[in-house]
């Protein structure tokens, strides 16, 4: 019988996924964010406003959360600018120190079976030597400063001690609906569709060259979340976790103009870390002239404006080394779900527009 699950870091982008999944497999979800999951609307949670940095208010939740079972922890800091912070001290050791914060008096107050983490495909250090193709949870850990590395140690000691089962997932460029959170690229490209479209400019790819992707949708993390917190086979284990298929983004863009309802046009490389918000006054308007929601941009953006440069490889005259990943483990498990990658981009980008956070196409 479904248990009762925290989910830490509920209102991000797979916090929110997995909440949804849980909720509606009849699971008792318990929701840890410092502002309530708008996308969580309309389902049975419990919400606990936490800062997971703050010790104490972590020891004084937990004295509520006796009857959890199951913990699935997404919750991330990130410093401004995003990809310089990947290997910042601070950026490591706050991230260390909030997982500890939450598990050390939850293990002690409540009945802990089973723990997910999630790192992902910086794991195999892609951002700072080439990563061996395809990448394979068997491989022997690429040492490098990371937080992902404080996470598996102490849960893996936990589960030792404690007898609590644990699965570590690696997905790779996740795609959702949320807006504000620090690596999601459908609000980046909408909005930045949406200012060209005010400039009178066509929708012209900003990258550099071509680098071929694997991307998964938050709703197959939220399933394998799920999966893992209800299967044997999944205990101990770490997967990668992709849609099941490669894609470049210069080829995906005629599929997004076409949802957006903007037209394409030469490639002009450009940093949308710094175009986005050098171009505000163009977004204000077209805000006010559909009646979007009154967000300002740079809490539409967080910081997956910076993610996007990365993604779409500006700057880059020669096709970035391959970041490709192997899922024929969690297949052979168990969990076999897949996505349509071109697919998925356009459903969030009209999952978007439905929310008025983007404009209507046209």
């Amino acid at each position: 019988m479904p248990g009762t699950v925290v989910i830490a870091g509920a209102s991000g982008l797979v916090g929110s996924a997995a909440a949804i999944e849980f909720a509606d497999a009849g699971w008792n979800v318990v929701a840890l964010s410092r502002r309530r999951p708008e996308l969580l609307d309309g389902r049975a949670y419990r919400h606990l406003a936490l800062d997971l940095t703050d010790a104490d208010a972590c020891r004084a939740a937990a004295a509520q959360l006796t009857d959890v079972t199951h913990v699935v922890y997404t919750a991330v800091y990130e410093l401004p600018g995003l990809v310089q912070g990947w290997r910042d001290p601070r950026q490591i050791e706050t991230n260390g120190r909030m997982l500890v914060n939450l598990l050390d008096p939850l293990r002690r107050r409540a009945k802990l079976q089973h723990v997910s983490i999630l790192q992902g495909t910086k794991a195999y250090g892609g951002h700072v030597r080439p990563m061996r193709v395809p990448a394979r949870e068997t491989q022997p850990r690429v040492e490098h400063p990371n937080f992902y590395w404080l996470h598996e140690d102490y849960v893996r000691t936990a589960a030792a001690r404690d007898g609590l089962a644990f699965t570590i997932f690696r997905p790779q460029l996740i795609v959702g609906p949320n807006h504000g959170v620090v690596m999601n690229l459908p609000p980046v490209i909408g909005i930045y569709a949406a200012i060209r479209r005010e400039l009178g400019l066509p929708f012209s790819f900003p990258g550099g060259a071509t680098w071929v992707w694997e991307a998964v949708d938050t709703r197959l993390v939220a399933g394998a979340l799920r999966w893992a917190a209800e299967s044997p086979s999944a205990a101990g284990e770490t997967f990668n976790l992709t849609n099941g298929e490669v894609f470049s983004f210069r080829d995906l863009w005629p599929a997004l103009a076409d949802v957006l309802g903007v037209r394409t046009g030469p490639d002009e490389p450009l940093p949308l870390a710094e175009y986005l918000p050098a171009n505000a006054s163009a977004w204000q308007r077209v805000a006010a002239r559909f009646g979007l929601r009154e967000i300002p941009l740079s809490e539409l953006l967080g910081e997956s404006h910076f993610y996007a440069d990365l993604c779409f490889a500006y700057g880059a005259t020669i096709p970035p080394a391959p970041t490709f990943v192997s899922t024929v483990k969690v297949r052979r498990a168990g969990f076999n779900a897949v996505y349509d990658t071109q697919e998925s981009f356009c459903h969030w980008l009209r999952d978007l527009q439905a929310r008025r956070i983007l404009p209507p196409a046209g």
